[in-house]
């Protein structure tokens, strides 16, 4: 009997442990089906940015891509890899990395919908010599991405220094990428200067909402090391990038906005209404916002519409209408409802927010909860009249009173001035 115990035991320890393996792995399974199905359902199946394709030929359904993903966008399916929640993804890419296998790569754009990017080589260089793209305008709108890829480009930069009494970099944008690589320039004591054409720093971060989190992981900067921001509201991150400016010393133009970039002999010749710079290099470290994209409606003129949301207090009491079905609309929807007696009315073309994060989805199911907002998909503003707007919703005119209009539908990418400069630009269609 002692005998049977003493090999029974041992086998009856890894059966326990197989089923209870076997049944975590059938729970993980069903969770991601039940994930994927609502995505599904809901229409929520494009990535907004840079996302994974998993090649299942090659996987090996190991988890650490999923394990990898800050925003729970990946999961296992009949042993395979599979991104579960694709509008949940924004382009961290920090599964491709830890895949065992090299079965994912990374990619923009899918079948039914491109994003214009600039061809730019891995050292940020474009088709054009001596221009260089970092950040949002490349498709790398993360901050801590941003700021990685500004300080990346100038050390590329730094190998391609000018001479005589030209620059040897004039650096566009004050954004993530912007200081980051004005940090790099001046820690690799190039002759620079950064333009910036808001009266602020920060870049596209210095146009979200008043009091909006940003989710940042460590990102290491020139000059000021390893910084550890993670969860950061908008005004403690520009706090935080106006302490590095004022400490390190660093000179940033304000209120100067690039007009044209002319390629000379030796470099090129940067010129705004106050000045031209002679520089070798050129870095663009601007977003991809552009040009605001606008409705193209009757009354679309009128100084009750505007293209961002600065302070919310501002429409308090007020009758608000926020277009546009992306984080930065239904922010703005969720921050203006917030305000009290104020009542808003969210206007989206399509039937489903598919570029959306959870905790935005999970505020706008709050808002309208309480009744302070009004959600109408499948609508599209016909007309805008001084105190009234008109809405289509499902092929009936709806009027509704009004105050104040926030049109969140995106920017129009800069290609007038890209191509002017001769630099290309892909559409891609789910491919690297």
């Amino acid at each position: 009997m002692n005998e049977f115990f003493y090999y029974a035991l041992p086998v009856l320890f890894v059966l326990f442990v197989t089923v209870r393996y076997l049944a975590r792995k059938k729970r993980h399974h069903l969770a991601a089906t039940e994930a994927l199905d609502e995505a599904i359902k809901s229409g929520l199946t494009e990535p907004p940015s840079l996302h994974p394709v998993i090649d299942p030929a090659v996987c090996c359904g190991s988890g650490a891509c999923v394990r990898a993903c800050p925003e729970n966008a990946l999961g296992i399916i009949n042993h395979k890899a599979v991104l579960i929640n694709p509008a949940h993804c924004i382009g961290h890419g920090a599964c491709a990395p830890v895949c065992p296998v090299g079965a994912i790569k990374l990619v923009f754009g899918t079948e039914r919908r491109g994003i214009d990017i600039p061809q730019v080589r891995p050292n940020f260089e474009t088709n054009v010599p001596g221009v260089y793209i970092a950040g949002e305008l490349g498709g790398m709108g993360l901050v801590r991405k941003a700021a990685e890829q500004g300080r990346q480009a100038m050390e590329s930069i730094a190998r391609n220094r000018g001479s005589g009494n030209q620059l040897d970099v004039v650096i566009i944008g004050a954004g993530p990428a912007g200081l980051a690589a004005t940090l790099g320039a001046i820690e690799k004591k190039l002759r620079h200067v950064t333009l910036e054409q808001e009266d602020s720093l920060g870049g596209t971060v210095y146009h979200y909402p008043r009091n909006k989190i940003v989710m940042t992981t460590p990102v290491m900067l020139p000059i000021v090391g390893k910084a550890k921001l993670g969860e950061i509201s908008k005004e403690d991150l520009l706090s935080f990038w106006q302490g590095i400016v004022d400490r390190v010393g660093m000179k940033l133009n304000f209120n100067e906005r690039v007009e044209t970039v002319t390629r000379v002999n030796d470099g090129y010749v940067v010129k705004s209404p106050k000045a031209e710079y002679r520089t070798r290099n050129v870095l663009l470290a601007i977003g991809r916002r552009g040009t605001p994209r606008k409705l193209g409606v009757p009354g679309e003129e009128s100084a009750k519409v505007v293209y961002r949301l600065v302070d919310p207090e501002q429409y308090r009491g007020g009758k608000v209408l926020v277009v546009g079905g992306g984080d930065s609309a239904i922010e703005a929807a969720v921050a203006a409802a917030e305000q009290p007696d104020t009542t808003v009315t969210l206007s989206y073309r399509g039937d489903a927010f598919g570029r959306v994060k959870q905790k935005n989805r999970d505020r706008l199911a709050e808002a309208e909860r309480a009744g302070n907002l009004t959600v109408l998909l499948s609508s599209n503003v016909s007309k805008i009249a001084k105190d009234h707007v008109f809405i289509d919703v499902g092929g009936e005119s709806r009027c509704i009173e009004n105050n104040g209009v926030i049109v969140c539908a995106g920017g129009i990418l800069p290609t007038g001035m890209l191509k002017e400069m001769g630099i290309q630009v892909e559409t891609k269609y789910g491919t690297e």
